[in-house]
């Protein structure tokens, strides 16, 4: 028996609207299940972020190496840090300046001390720069001298220039150095010859 050709291409274009629809049907099937993956890893960042703010505030460097030691890959890890930020809860420039108030204060830190602190805490170079245009030179004379008087009196009995070396090596570690260092010194050692003064 003949069969009418244009049959037999019906017959083909509807078996390949039917593959079509196959294709089609698994394309809707494997997008939700991408987006439903990418809801799963944005909750799971979400989880993991807030438990580490809940412990101490994190630099937007931190929080990435938080996020990716949890196992988060990089467009979610991307996306919550953008998240965070928007809503305030990652901020280099207030974190640094709350940094250098804080640990400042705390433990008597010069500003490069400081600086080498917020560089530690993954902070970049122009928040740690407007951090510390915030120190009070004034404030921080202050600071030297009273931490420089209080190391004094631990040197009673120390010969003059042995004091100087160990006070100045107390002082450059906490960040302090040149002219400011030098005159906390010759305050709380007084003047060559004079041994140590305490007050």
């Amino acid at each position: 028996m003949h069969r009418d050709p244009s049959a037999a291409h019906r017959d083909e274009e509807a078996t390949q609207g039917d593959e079509g629809a196959a294709y089609s049907d698994e394309g809707a099937e494997q997008e939700p299940g991408a987006s439903r993956a990418r809801e799963r890893a944005a909750r799971r960042a979400e989880n993991v972020s807030m438990v580490a703010l809940t412990r101490r505030s994190l630099s937007v460097s931190e929080m990435r190496r938080a996020l990716a030691q949890r196992g988060l890959e990089d467009d979610a890890i991307d996306a919550e840090v953008e998240r965070l930020s928007r809503v305030g809860l990652l901020d280099d420039v207030e974190l640094a300046r709350t940094l250098v108030r804080t640990v400042g204060e705390r433990k008597g830190l010069g500003r490069r001390a400081l600086a080498a602190e917020l560089a530690r805490r993954g902070i970049g170079s122009e928040a740690v720069a407007a951090a510390l245009e915030d120190v009070d030179p004034s404030a921080e004379r202050e600071a030297v001298f009273a931490l420089a008087r209080k190391r004094a009196r631990q040197l009673r009995g120390v010969d003059h220039e042995a004091a100087v070396r160990r006070l100045a090596g107390f002082l450059a570690r906490r960040g302090y150095s040149g002219e400011l260092a030098r005159d906390a010194i010759e305050d709380a050692l007084g003047p060559r010859g004079h041994g140590v003064r305490f007050e």
